[in-house]
């Protein structure tokens, strides 16, 4: 029977069974050539692409930290070292295979694990188990179970072979001086960044280059010895060798520490320097500890030496008189009438304390801190040689030390000397210093008028291991004659006498010249002045100096003038600076200049 014409239609539709094998076929050909272009690709055209990624996935890469380069002082006292700490990690996966087959009683697993390392560690085993348990709920195969270690307890805890368990080489940096010198030195964090000081300024040459540890591990955690393990040793920086004398730095930061808490100050500032320039002494308080930066305040990171200025006071007044005796306008004997007021640009002026009519001296004049002398003495000069010799001295600039953070301080132009600014220039208001560079204005002086830059390091390690010597472009300026420094040098002496401004700072056995600074103090969150500041600067001993001490506190509240507050940390300071150099002593009995002249005298002098 013929079938009918809609039936063959559906069978021509579904099609013939030989169309149906050959299309068949044509698909398994396709699929199955797919197959093979991806095998051909999987084992010769992306093989070594592949194996690499597998090989990537085992390996466990970390940088090798270099140790930084020690500081010392200029002793060879280290003042900064960085040793060798481990962190330990762990996986765990690789720790649930721990004793899988023992018999002996002992916990298995995680829980062996953690007990064997707070066995070690000292810490709690429930804490590292509970950290292992948190890592592997996030499916996360690496976490830190113990951070600065020994080496010696990660030797133990490495010849237990626990499954897991592995470590990173970290380097710590210590200061074994503490708070005495934190403000100086600097911090360095975890990462080898240096925060400030001399870490920051002398961190090219401190840091070294980074290492490399590569291991393959297998699933379990452990180190595939025949794997693609590689060992790049880090480099470690260069050393530096500083001016500073550490006893002394210690000394001086305790006295400090001390007289700022006495005196209910809010901070203060130590510099001691010999007449080359060397610094010897930079202190700064309040402190912190840099052992241990969690407990470290903002506002005291800094060393206030070099960072904060301000108005020096008194002691600028060793510019003017050196200025007008420079200039051949004056001589420390030279007669100055002081009158209890002096009404200059519209105001009156006045001295500390209520005094009449004084006949005084040049040396007179600085010996009891005269403002109004000084004004008398110092507007025979004309402005512009005021202001040249100010930034002879290096006032308005910076010493060229590199401190970070180091301040500039402030000398107006005399374009912009406006009202009474001429005459307060003269006794030291109106601009700007820091204690730093008050203690170059008196180095110059002692060094009989050549001011040499002031030097915070004085050797750093060669490329070969060896010490060198820390060689800079900055060039010595002559200020002042031999002559008009010997003469500052002798009316300096005056001040520390009992007819002085500050006869506390006399140091037994040696004649001593200084000066004292009571300015007001500018605050600029206030935007106003508040409070004063207090200091004394000098020098020791006085025929032949060798060297210089500078004390500042900073808004004291028990107590105003430099005489009373900074004057007996000078004192102290200087006895032991001398001490520890062995300066014989070398007292006189006779000033070399006197302070007061009869006002029957004639006043042309």
């Amino acid at each position: 029977m013929r079938m009918s014409r809609p039936a063959e239609a559906r069978l021509r539709a579904v099609g013939h069974p030989r169309r149906r094998t050959r299309t068949m076929l044509a698909v398994f050909a396709i699929i199955l050539s797919l197959f093979t272009w991806q095998l051909v690709k999987v084992q010769w055209i992306q093989a070594d692409e592949i194996a690499q990624k597998a090989t990537n996935n085992r390996l466990t890469t970390s940088k090798v930290p270099a140790a930084r380069g020690e500081i010392t002082d200029s002793a060879g006292t280290v003042l900064a070292r960085s040793v060798e700490r481990r962190d330990v990690a762990g996986d765990p996966v690789a720790a649930k295979s721990f004793r899988e087959r023992s018999t002996n009683g002992k916990p298995k697993g995680i829980d062996g694990v953690s007990q064997e390392l707070a066995r070690i560690l000292g810490g709690d085993a429930a804490e590292i188990r509970a950290t292992f348990e948190r890592a592997d709920a996030r499916d996360t195969r690496f976490v830190y179970l113990a951070k600065d270690i020994s080496p010696a307890q990660w030797s133990q805890i490495r010849a237990l072979d626990l499954p897991g368990i592995t470590s990173e080489q970290v380097q710590k940096r210590e200061y074994p001086q503490g708070t005495a010198l934190a403000p100086l030195l600097g911090s360095v964090n975890a990462q080898d960044v240096p925060g400030g000081g001399i870490e920051q300024m002398l961190n090219t040459t401190l840091q070294g280059k980074a290492g490399l540890h590569q291991v393959e591990r297998a699933r379990n955690g452990s180190e595939i010895a025949t794997g693609e393990n590689l060992d790049r040793k880090p480099v470690a920086g260069r050393g530096a060798k500083l001016t500073i004398d550490s006893d002394l730095q210690w000394f001086a930061q305790n006295e400090l520490a001390a007289q700022v808490k006495s005196s209910k100050a809010v901070s203060g500032e130590i510099v001691v320097a010999d007449k080359a320039g060397n610094i010897l002494v930079a202190a700064s308080y309040p402190s912190f500890d840099n052992n241990d930066m969690s407990t470290a305040k903002s506002e005291n990171l800094q060393n206030r030496a070099f960072t904060d200025t301000f108005e020096p006071g008194s002691t600028q007044k060793m510019v003017t008189a050196g200025a007008v005796l420079e200039e051949g306008i004056m001589t420390p004997k030279s007669h100055v009438e002081v009158p209890p007021s002096l009404k200059r640009a519209g105001r009156p002026f006045h001295d500390s304390h209520p005094h009449p009519t004084e006949y005084l001296t040049l040396a007179g004049v600085i010996a009891q801190s005269s403002n109004i002398g000084t004004i008398l003495a110092g507007e025979k000069l004309p402005k512009e040689k005021l202001y040249t010799y100010m930034k002879k001295f290096g006032l308005g600039e910076a010493t060229g030390i590199g401190f970070p953070g180091e301040s500039t301080g402030i000398v107006p132009k005399v374009s912009t000397w406006k009202g009474d600014t001429w005459y307060t220039i003269m006794f030291g208001q109106g601009l700007a210093s820091s204690a730093v560079q008050q203690v170059g204005l008196f180095q110059a002086i002692a060094n009989g008028g050549v001011r040499e830059p002031l030097k915070l390091v004085s050797e750093v390690q060669g490329g070969d291991g060896a010490m060198q010597p820390y060689t800079e472009e900055r060039k010595s300026t002559r200020v002042f004659s031999a002559k008009t420094s010997k003469e500052l040098v002798g009316m300096m002496q005056g001040v520390v006498t009992k007819d002085g401004s500050a006869p506390k700072a006399a140091v037994p056995g040696y004649d001593v010249a200084g000066k004292t600074s009571t300015a007001e103090r500018y605050d600029s969150v206030k935007g106003g002045y508040d409070g004063v500041t207090a200091g004394f600067i000098g020098m020791a001993p006085a025929k032949d100096p060798q060297l210089i001490v500078s004390v500042t506190l900073q808004r004291p509240q028990a107590g105003t003038f430099g005489g009373d507050l900074a004057a007996p940390v000078f004192s102290k300071v200087m006895a032991e600076a001398l001490r520890q150099r062995k300066i014989p002593p070398n007292k006189s009995d006779k000033l070399p200049f006197p302070i007061k002249y009869r006002s029957e005298e004639s006043t042309s002098k």
